[in-house]
């Protein structure tokens, strides 16, 4: 009798611990996607990112032209130059959104350029653009300071110049660039960690794949990402984080990835900064045979759309919403031309994206239906 009750006592006492760990983790992964769930309906609601010079931003809706003004625009027969850094979905969707608006506000592009992310390349199509004497400069540049003189020359001969996302050195707004507009990329940053956050269940071990430059715009998405992270899921812990710098960006994430896969066999998660990077990740984790290791990411390029929209390895990522930057960038040009006074710095809100909503993330980053390809390889 006494041995029956000691196995009964033994064996509730092995239930409750049970019970315990199985409630202990149902708490954890609930807690894990409540601190996402609230966070992410935080960052819709503003915008957490300032200017370069310190700027606070301005909402694109802000930007207006009466009946009259718009005549006026079409009157003018202006034109514009585009230089990119490089090539990616992102810049077919700012030049969607530039051609867009420009053409209806009666401006003409003469000339679009991009630079392989080197300096020295877009110093010189900034000088073949501007002998064709834009009325109007539209530009990232790879280098702010690198770049500088170029852009000096080009306002000093008149044009009117727009930056996205980054300035160049020694430029002042107002005087000699009408004004920045980027993405949200400190909330984009935090996104992306509020979605890794939600699919780790709070905890694991993560490493992160960084620019290793002085780029405004991933310098402010890479510290979302790390602030968000380490302050909301303290029981997910970052081990490694590695730079790259480019011009190959795929290839040196792939290999930074691979070094932290060796060393780090069984991590959890692996962000990078956004979906170039991202591509060379995934494909260090085919190399690998790794099937298990997560990615978190900015920017909805195609390739990673689609390893999300198929439940691959990218989970989850914040987007930028290069289409309608395009538009601004190029209502801010007017503004200039028209001379109204134009704000410093204006940021595209932050739009978090996982598997449920990609299709219609696509829709809205690129103002287009999502391609064929993509739909195909949504899994419900």
């Amino acid at each position: 009798m006494k041995k029956s009750n000691k196995s009964k006592v033994l064996l509730a006492g092995i239930t409750a611990a049970l019970l315990g760990v199985s409630t202990f983790s149902a708490v954890a992964a609930e807690s894990a996607a409540s601190i996402a769930q609230k966070g992410l309906a935080a960052l819709a609601k503003g915008v957490y990112s300032t200017g370069p010079n310190g700027e606070k931003a301005t909402a694109a809706s802000s930007l207006t032209f009466t009946p009259a003004e718009l005549k006026k625009l079409k009157g003018m027969n202006a034109t514009a130059a585009i230089a990119f850094h490089l090539t990616s979905d992102w810049t077919s969707g700012q030049q969607a959104g530039l051609t867009k608006r420009f053409t209806e506000l009666g401006i003409k592009i003469v000339g679009v350029t991009q630079a392989d992310f080197k300096a020295d390349v877009q110093v010189s199509q900034i000088q073949t653009l501007m002998a064709k004497k834009p009325n109007i400069l539209v530009s990232i540049p790879v280098d702010g300071q690198a770049t500088a003189e170029a852009y000096k020359a080009a306002a000093a001969a008149g044009a009117k110049i727009v930056f996205m996302d980054n300035t160049a050195a020694g430029l002042t707004v107002g005087k000699d660039y009408v004004s920045v507009v980027s993405a949200d990329n400190y909330a984009n940053g935090a996104a992306s960690a509020y979605l890794l956050g939600r699919e780790l269940n709070g905890k694991g071990t993560i490493a992160l794949i960084h620019h290793a430059a002085d780029f405004w715009v991933t310098k402010q998405r890479w510290n979302g990402f790390k602030d968000t992270i380490t302050k909301k899921f303290p029981g997910i812990k970052i081990v490694e984080d590695q730079g790259i710098s480019g011009p190959d960006f795929a290839g040196d994430a792939q290999k930074a990835a691979t070094a932290i896969l060796t060393k780090n066999p069984k991590i959890s998660a692996i962000w990078a900064v956004w979906d170039t990077p991202a591509e060379g990740v995934m494909a260090a984790l085919r190399d690998a045979g790794n099937t298990t290791t997560k990615i978190a990411t900015q920017d909805l390029g195609a390739n990673v759309a689609i390893s999300l929209a198929k439940k691959g390895p990218v989970i989850g990522l914040g987007a930028q919403r290069p289409y309608d930057a395009g538009v601004t960038e190029a209502n801010l040009a007017a503004y200039a031309l028209l001379g109204k006074k134009a704000p410093a710095y204006i940021a595209m809100p932050a739009l978090a994206v996982d598997h449920a909503g990609v299709l219609k993330a696509w829709q809205t980053v690129y103002s287009a239906p999502a391609p064929a390809e993509l739909k195909a390889s949504f899994k419900k």
